[in-house]
C-alpha cells in the first residue's frame, strides 16, 4: 500500500481541524464560544447600542432646536440624556474595544483562540443582559435620571424610584463583562503568542490592547466599589453619601472619576491601536518609532490615573491640589502627541494608498487635535471655573471621543470587514458616509463651544428665547441630523445584500501583519498552523510564509484527538511551554450569566428569597462549569506539536494560564477592596471625630481571633498542596477540610466583632463602612472555604493528582489575596481606632 501524498495528508489534517473547530448550527449556534462567533456578537451588539444612544441624542437635539420647546418633558429629557451618556460610555465605547479585540487578537497573535473562550462568552452574555435592562428601562418610565455619572445625593436621596437601581443593576453586569474581557486579553497577549514573537515583535494592536486591558483592571474597581456603596445606601439606608449620617457625596466623585478619567484613555488607546495597524499598511512601510509608540502608550495609561481631580476643580479643593492636577492634565498630552507624530512620520515617509479607512483616519486626526486643544484649555483651572458644566465641555469631550474613538472604529470596520464578512464594503458609500459624518459632526458640535461660552448650561431641557441661543442650537441640531445620515449610510453598507458580490481577495490591502493570513472565506480554526515568527510584518518579510502556513508546515497542523488546541508560550521571548486544550461550545455560559443576573435583578425588586435562590443556582452552575471544563487530566503527558517539538499537555502553578487568570482577576478584586479602605480613611479625613463618640468599634478580641483563624486557613491550604504533591492523600484532605473549617470559624469571628458591639450601619457612616469591610472579607473567606471543598472532591474523583494539581495551585493563590485582605481589614477596623 503506497504512502499518502503530502497533499492528501494536508487535506486530512485540515478536515480534522475543521471538525474540531466547527461552529455549531441551528439553535446550538448560541452555545458557541470561539472568538470568531463571540467577537461578532459582541461587536454587533455594541454597535446596536451605539445606534440606540444616537437616536436618544437626536431626540435631545430636536428638543433643543428652538427655545421653550415642549416636545420632551423635563423628566423624559433627563432619562434620555442619562441613558444616552451611559450607553455611549459603558455599552459602546469600552465594550467595542473589547469586542474587536476578542475578534481580532487571536489572528494577530497567530493563535487558535484566546485562552479562556468560555469566559469571553460569559462576559458577552453579562454585557447583553445589563445592556437590555438599562436600555429597556426608558420604555417603562423607569430609566435613571441622574446623568451618566449618577452623583449623590441626587441619586441617593432625591430619586426614590427604581431608575438609579436600574443603572446600578445594568452596570453590575457590564463591570463583570469588562473584567472578564480584560483577563482574557491580558493572558492572551502575554501567553498565547506564536513561537518567536518576542516582546519587541508584538503587533502594536496587541500592545495597546494590553495597556487598555490593564487599565480596566485598575479603573473599573473604583466604580464597582462606588456602585456597591450607592446601592447599599439606596437599598438599606447605610449613609455613605448622606452628610446627616456622617457620609459625604464627594466620596462618590473621587471613586467615580478614579474610573472616569482613565476610561477616556481606555476608549482612546484601543482606537489608536486600529490606526497603528492601518497606517503602515496604507503607507507601504513599517511604522516609524515602534519603541516610542509602545512607551508612549504605557505612559498615557500610567498618567491617566493621576488626573481624576480634573473633573472636580469646582468642589472646593485646595489650590495646591488644583495646580498639581492641572499640570498632570496638561502633561498627558505629551505621550499622546508622540504617538500621533510617529503615525504622521510613517505616512510622510511612505507611499500612501488612498482608501476609505485612510479617509476616516485623516478625519479622526483633524477632529481629535481640535478636541485636544480644548482639552488643554479645560485643564487650566481658571478657565475650567468659567466653562464648567456648560456646553463648552459637551463640545470638548465629543470632539475627543468622536475623533479619538468613533472615526478610527469606523475606519477599522472598513479595513477589517473582509475578515468577518468575506466581502469588501463599498468605497463609494464609505466616502459618502465620511463626508456626511465629518461635516455633520463639525456643524453639530463646533457651535456648542460658543453656546457654552455664552452661558448655556449642560443638562437643561429648554432655554428662554431671550437668551439669544436659538440660532446656534438650531445649527447644532441640523448638524446632528447630517451626522446621523452618515451613520445611516454605514449601517446600510453593513447590512445590504451581497450575495452577488465576489469574495474579497486574500489579504486585500496587502498588509504585512499576521491576521491577514486568513483564507476567504474564513475558517473557524483561526489559523491553519501556528507559525514561527521572525518579524513584525511576517507577510512582508518572511519568504513562503503563507504557503508554509497553508500546507501545515508549522505548529499544531492537525487535531488527531479531535480537540481544540493552541500553544502557550513564555511572556518575554515566546518560547513554547505547553499545548493548551480549549473547551468547546456549551450553554453553561449564558446559563451562568442568567443565574448571576437573577440575583441582581430580583434583588433590585426586593425579592430577596428568589434572589438568594438565584445566587445558589449561579454557584452550582459555576461549579459545574469548572468541574467539566477546566484542569482536565489528559490521556497522555506529552504531544508532538510539529516542527520536531514535543510539549506537555498539562501545566499547573504559575506555568498554567489558569493561574494567570486567577492572579489578574484577584488584582482587580483587591483594587476594589482597597477602594473600600480608601472610603474608610476618606471619612476619617473629613470628620474631626472618626470613629465618632460614643460609638465603639468592633474591638480587638473578635477581629484578632478572626485573623488567627484565617491565617490558619491559609496555612492549611498551602500545606494541603504540599501534601498533595507528595501524594499524601489523607493529609491533603485533612488540610483542605481543616482549612474550610478554619475559614468558616474565621469568617464567623470577623462578623461577630461588629455584631457583638452593636454597631448599627444605618446610624452613621462609620459603622456602615466597618460592616461593609467585614462583609466583603467574610464573603471572600466563604468562597475560599467552598474552594477547599471543591478541591477535596476533585481529589476524591481522581481529577486532581500529585502531578495534575492546577486547581489547588489556583486556590492557594486565591488564599494569598484573601488572607492579605483579612489582615488589612482587621488592622483597619480593630487597629486604627486604637490610634485615632
Amino acid at each position: 500500500m503506497s504512502e499518502p501524498s503530502p497533499e492528501q495528508v494536508g487535506a486530512e489534517q485540515a478536515a480534522r481541524l475543521l471538525k474540531a473547530w466547527e461552529t455549531p448550527t441551528g439553535w446550538r449556534y448560541w452555545s458557541a464560544v470561539n472568538n470568531s462567533a463571540v467577537g461578532v456578537w459582541y461587536t454587533a451588539s455594541s454597535f446596536f447600542f451605539f445606534l440606540f444612544a444616537g437616536v436618544l441624542a437626536l431626540m435631545m437635539r430636536t428638543q433643543l432646536a428652538v427655545p421653550d420647546n415642549d416636545l420632551l418633558s423635563a423628566d423624559l429629557y433627563n432619562q434620555a440624556f442619562t441613558v444616552h451618556g451611559s450607553v455611549m460610555m459603558f455599552l459602546f465605547a469600552i465594550p467595542i474595544f473589547e469586542a474587536i479585540a476578542v475578534l481580532l487578537l487571536p489572528q494577530m497573535l497567530g493563535a487558535r483562540d484566546l485562552p479562556f473562550p468560555r469566559l469571553s462568552a460569559f462576559g458577552f452574555w453579562c454585557f447583553m443582559l445589563g445592556g437590555i435592562f438599562l436600555c429597556g428601562s426608558i420604555f417603562f418610565d423607569a430609566a435613571p435620571r441622574g446623568g451618566w455619572f449618577m452623583y449623590p445625593p441626587l441619586t441617593s436621596k432625591y430619586q426614590p424610584g427604581i431608575g438609579a437601581d436600574m443603572w446600578l443593576l445594568g452596570f453590575s453586569f457590564i463591570e463583570v463583562a469588562a473584567i472578564a474581557a480584560a483577563v482574557e486579553l491580558i493572558v492572551g497577549t502575554l501567553k498565547c503568542r506564536p513561537p518567536g514573537m518576542r516582546i519587541n515583535l508584538v503587533p502594536l494592536y496587541a500592545w495597546y490592547t494590553l495597556v487598555a486591558a490593564a487599565m480596566v483592571l485598575f479603573a473599573f474597581p473604583p466604580l464597582i466599589a462606588g456602585s456597591m456603596l450607592l446601592e447599599v445606601e439606596r437599598a438599606f439606608g447605610w449613609p455613605f453619601f448622606d452628610p446627616a449620617g456622617g457620609g459625604d457625596p464627594l466620596l462618590w466623585q473621587h471613586l467615580f472619576w478614579l474610573f472616569g478619567h482613565p476610561e477616556v484613555y481606555i476608549i482612546f488607546l484601543p482606537s489608536v491601536a486600529l490606526v497603528a495597524m492601518m497606517v503602515p499598511t496604507f503607507a507601504r512601510r513599517p511604522v516609524v518609532g515602534y519603541d516610542w509608540i509602545v512607551l508612549s502608550a504605557i505612559g498615557t495609561g500610567f498618567l491617566s490615573f493621576g488626573l481624576w481631580v480634573h473633573h472636580m476643580y469646582t468642589t472646593g479643593l485646595p489650590g495646591v491640589s488644583l495646580g498639581l492636577f492641572s499640570a498632570a492634565s496638561t502633561a498627558v498630552a505629551i505621550p499622546t502627541g508622540v504617538q500621533l507624530f510617529c503615525f504622521l512620520a510613517t505616512i510622510l515617509m511612505g507611499r500612501v494608498t488612498r482608501s476609505t479607512p485612510m479617509l476616516f483616519m485623516f478625519g479622526s486626526l483633524a477632529i481629535f487635535v481640535l478636541g485636544g486643544l480644548t482639552g488643554v484649555m479645560v485643564a487650566m483651572a481658571p478657565f475650567d471655573f468659567q466653562a464648567h458644566d456648560s456646553f463648552f465641555v459637551v463640545a470638548h469631550f465629543h470632539y475627543t471621543l468622536f475623533g479619538g474613538a468613533v472615526f478610527p472604529i469606523i475606519a477599522g470596520f472598513y479595513y477589517y470587514y473582509p475578515l468577518v464578512g468575506n466581502k469588501m464594503l463599498s468605497e463609494r458609500l464609505g466616502r459618502l458616509a465620511f463626508w456626511l459624518m465629518f461635516i455633520g459632526f463639525n456643524v453639530a458640535f463646533l457651535p456648542m463651544h460658543l453656546t457654552g461660552l455664552r452661558g448655556m448650561p449642560r443638562r437643561v431641557f429648554t432655554y428662554p428665547a431671550a437668551a439669544g441661543l436659538g440660532g446656534l442650537n438650531l445649527v447644532s441640531t441640523i448638524g446632528a441630523f447630517i451626522l446621523a445620515a452618515g451613520v445611516a449610510v454605514i449601517v446600510w453598507d453593513l447590512v445590504r445584500p451581497r450575495s452577488r458580490e465576489p469574495l474579497a481577495p486574500r489579504n486585500p490591502w496587502d498588509a504585512g501583519t499576521l491576521e491577514w493570513v486568513q483564507e476567504m472565506p474564513g475558517k473557524p480554526w483561526g489559523i491553519r498552523s501556528i507559525p514561527q515568527i521572525d518579524s513584525r510584518y511576517p507577510l512582508w518579510d518572511q519568504p513562503d510564509f503563507l504557503r508554509n502556513i497553508d500546507e501545515g508546515r508549522f505548529y499544531l497542523p492537525d487535531a488527531e484527538e479531535g480537540l481544540r488546541e493552541t500553544l502557550v508560550t513564555s511572556v518575554v521571548d515566546a518560547r513554547p511551554l505547553f499545548c493548551q486544550r480549549l473547551p468547546g461550545p456549551s450553554f453553561v455560559t449564558p446559563l451562568a450569566a442568567l443565574t448571576t443576573g437573577g440575583f441582581f435583578i430580583l434583588g433590585t425588586f426586593k425579592l430577596w428569597s428568589l434572589a438568594l435562590a438565584s445566587l445558589v443556582a449561579a454557584l452550582l452552575v459555576f461549579v459545574f462549569w469548572l468541574w467539566t471544563g477546566t484542569a482536565r487530566v489528559p490521556e497522555k503527558q506529552e504531544k508532538d506539536v510539529g516542527c520536531g517539538l514535543t510539549l506537555p499537555l498539562y501545566a499547573s502553578g504559575s506555568s498554567s494560564i489558569g493561574w494567570w487568570g486567577v492572579f489578574i482577576t484577584m488584582l482587580a478584586d483587591f483594587t476594589a477592596y482597597v477602594c473600600l479602605v480608601f472610603g474608610y480613611f476618606f471619612f476619617w479625613t473629613v470628620h474631626a471625630d472618626f470613629p465618632p463618640a460614643p460609638v465603639q468599634g468592633p474591638g480587638v478580641l473578635w477581629p484578632g481571633l478572626a485573623a488567627l483563624l484565617l491565617v490558619g486557613a491559609w496555612s492549611a491550604t498551602w500545606l494541603a498542596r504540599r501534601w498533595n504533591r507528595r501524594d499524601r492523600g489523607r493529609a491533603c484532605h485533612l488540610g483542605l477540610l481543616g482549612g474550610a473549617g478554619l475559614a468558616a470559624l474565621g469568617g464567623a469571628a470577623l462578623v461577630a466583632g461588629p455584631l457583638a458591639t452593636g454597631l448599627d450601619p444605618t446610624s452613621h457612616a462609620y459603622p456602615a463602612i466597618v460592616w461593609l469591610l467585614v462583609i466583603w472579607t467574610a464573603a471572600h473567606v466563604g468562597i475560599g472555604a467552598i474552594m477547599h471543598l471543591y478541591c477535596s472532591a476533585r481529589r476524591l474523583a481522581g481529577h486532581m493528582t500529585p502531578r495534575h494539581d492546577a486547581d489547588l495551585g489556583n486556590v492557594v493563590l486565591y488564599w494569598h489575596f484573601t488572607v492579605l485582605t483579612a489582615l488589612l481589614t482587621v488592622a483597619v477596623i480593630a487597629g486604627f481606632p486604637l490610634l485615632a
